[in-house]
């Protein structure tokens, strides 16, 4: 299990979870923030600063949420809009930077208010 990022988070991306993440896994796409689901350790250290109460813990996402666990997944498995494939496994945000794409159903969101 790992914690997800859901829909409060679109077109806001305070980052202030990712301030708070000791492993770095929390990763910058063009709308949205997504937690690596293998390079989490479940601390629950990002939950409680999100100021949009965007992040849950996988078994606890609301039911209008849950389809952002898969889309959160595919955001490091699948290839995105100007990428050459998959992230994969980075092992680390920071190195890596932001990331101008998102997952299928983020990036099919009409802009948030």
């Amino acid at each position: 299990m790992t914690y997800v990022i859901g829909k409060p988070c679109v077109d806001v991306k305070d980052r202030a979870c990712v301030e708070e993440c000791p492993v770095d896994c929390i990763y910058e796409g063009g709308r949205a923030l997504y937690i690596h689901p293998d390079e989490c350790v479940d601390c629950g250290a990002c939950e409680p600063v999100c100021p949009v109460e965007a992040i849950y813990y996988e078994d606890d996402l609301p039911d209008e949420l849950t389809p952002y666990a898969t889309d959160n997944a595919e955001f490091f498995t699948e290839t995105l809009p100007g990428q050459d494939g998959p992230l994969g496994s980075p092992g680390g945000a920071a190195k890596l930077g932001p990331i101008g794409a998102d997952a299928p159903l983020v990036a099919s969101l009409p802009p948030q208010q």
